[in-house]
């Protein structure tokens, strides 16, 4: 199984083309490979203009038949409290093990959720929430620009032209520091969670001395992490151990 993922993680944020997507469309035919494609972020593409040729299309559309594609209404939807979300694929063997699966895990979803989530994804009700979210994922990145631009010494990122997540990397002295370190840190002294990106994304040391920021918040709540973030910077940022050193 190949697997394509919506979730912006890794530090070069740029977006997979439509050229290469269909040439992973026919090797994956070629070889009788399922694709699984995470579409979770898929609709918020904020630094980019929505005609674009560069965004790409849903992996469906290039008519794959084992194509597997999922999404929620928990992210680009805002939605978190709606435990709901989608399988979609042409085949429809695929489909009938997942839920012959599902019905091993769970009998029925909350009639409510349902009902909130027919509401919420009609047509224009839905482009108006996910132009509300593309609007505000804009806003706050220009804020997470700002304060690399001011801090332009010490962190450096590829800024992401979808979805409301971040990879800022971290240095003292020119070398990547502790990322557990200082998540641990600015979590205990100024109450602000960042995610230490060798921590949490691999296990290993390929993401030395970087964060994941998630910036779909309210502007105001993320201007204040980012403050508070200042402020650590200025306070104890020197005595940060750095990044262990790899072969």
């Amino acid at each position: 199984m190949l697997t394509l993922s919506s979730n912006p993680h890794n530090p070069t944020g740029a977006i997979t083309p439509t050229s290469t997507l269909r040439e992973i469309a026919k090797i994956a035919a070629e070889r009788d490979i399922i694709v699984f494609s995470d579409e979770i972020y898929r609709p918020v593409f904020h630094s980019i203009p929505p005609t674009a040729p560069e965004i790409p299309p849903a992996f469906l559309s290039f008519g794959y038949k084992n194509t597997v594609a999922t999404s929620s209404l928990s992210k680009s939807y805002s939605l978190t409290g709606i435990r709901l979300g989608w399988i979609a694929s042409h085949n429809p063997s695929i489909i009938a093990l997942c839920v012959n699966a599902r019905s091993y895990c769970l009998i029925t979803a909350s009639q409510v959720d349902e009902h909130i989530a027919d509401f919420a994804l009609e047509a224009a009700r839905v482009q108006t929430i996910v132009e509300r979210n593309t609007a505000l994922a804009e806003r706050n990145a220009e804020a997470v620009q700002s304060f690399v631009d001011s801090h332009s010494s010490i962190c450096r990122w590829v800024r992401p032209v979808g979805g409301p997540i971040g990879f800022i990397q971290f240095t003292r002295l020119g070398k990547p520091v502790d990322d557990s370190a200082l998540c641990t840190r600015l979590l205990d002294e100024k109450g602000v969670l960042l995610v230490p990106g060798n921590k949490c994304f691999g296990g290993g040391k390929d993401f030395p001395g970087y964060v994941r920021l998630g910036f779909g918040v309210e502007t105001t709540a993320l201007q204040a992490g980012l403050d508070a973030l200042s402020e650590f910077i200025e306070e104890g940022y020197e005595t940060l151990p750095l990044a262990e050193e790899t072969e």
